[in-house]
């Protein structure tokens, strides 16, 4: 069950970067999806404590979904200068590929889960991968911008951090839609703030959703799902193991660059099919 969760969950996050890409407003469009997934999620957690399961059991759980948050924010306006600047498949790759290299050893050294043989053969394939990708060098792929690679580092780096805030608060009993919808509200609210102190901003905004609310609703609950199937299976799984087998969505994120467009080198193949391959390894 958990690893049709984290599969399932890997899909909808690959699409809805796919979908981000093809935005000409990145970062605008990025900050709405978030503010729609963040009323998602409340959604679905108020309809789980209607139905008897309470939000919180510990004032630690809101702060670790807090701390969450602030790496969310970190993460979703990263991901737009990443998605910017470069293509989905070098982006993705680069950004969720790193993660697992930073999610593993500080997994094993906070929560005290096991390092496998598989584990560390798996790091070497990702990391590897990596090098294929782009992260030996300045630029990224071949249609790639400078920059590209920076910010997908970034974005791993972000990731590593919501996904061991997002585990710490559900090991102090917090319910996982309640943990996200906190996490995600706080990254919208900072975010929202973050455009809000540039002159004309809010008003441009307001104009984006006016002329394209309906596909980034879409972005947005398709974030929230891909999200809230990420919470029930790091409830029950190994945050190394659950992030680990989600970032087999590479090899959705390359057919979905395939599909917009974009023409990853051979270089860029193998490097996401290594990264895809060490997950399933570690994982396995």
């Amino acid at each position: 069950m958990i690893t049709a969760l984290v599969v399932l969950s890997a899909l909808l996050h690959a699409t809805w970067n796919g979908l981000l890409r093809l935005e000409a407003d990145k970062d605008r469009s990025m900050v709405i999806a978030t503010v729609v997934a963040a009323l998602f999620a409340f959604a679905v957690a108020g309809v789980r404590w209607g139905l008897g399961e309470p939000p919180f059991s510990s004032w630690a759980g809101v702060g670790f979904a807090v701390a969450a948050g602030v790496f969310e924010a970190t993460y979703f306006a990263a991901l737009a200068a990443a998605m910017a600047r470069g293509t989905l498949g070098t982006v993705y790759t680069v950004s969720r590929g790193g993660a697992v290299v930073l999610v593993w050893p500080l997994s094993i050294a906070l929560f005290a889960e096991v390092a496998t043989l598989g584990a560390s053969l798996g790091t070497g394939l990702v990391l590897i991968g990596l090098v294929l990708t782009g992260l030996a060098r300045r630029g990224g792929g071949r249609h790639d911008q400078p920059g590209a690679v920076r910010w997908a580092l970034a974005c791993a780096l972000a990731i590593a951090g919501y996904h061991l805030g997002y585990k710490a608060a559900l090991r102090e009993g917090i319910q996982p839609s309640a943990c996200f919808a906190v996490a995600l509200g706080v990254a919208a609210a900072i975010n929202v703030a973050r455009m809000a102190m540039r002159a004309g901003e809010l008003g441009a905004m307001r104009a984006l959703v006016g002329q394209r609310w309906p596909r980034l609703v879409v972005i947005g609950a398709i974030c929230a799902g891909s999200f809230l199937l990420l919470m029930e299976a790091l409830a029950v799984g190994g945050s190394g193991f659950v992030l680990t087998l989600r970032n087999t969505s590479v090899l959705f994120a390359l057919g979905l660059s395939w599909w917009i467009g974009e023409r990853p080198s051979r270089r860029e193949l193998a490097g996401a099919a290594l990264v895809a391959l060490g997950a399933a390894v570690m994982a396995w």
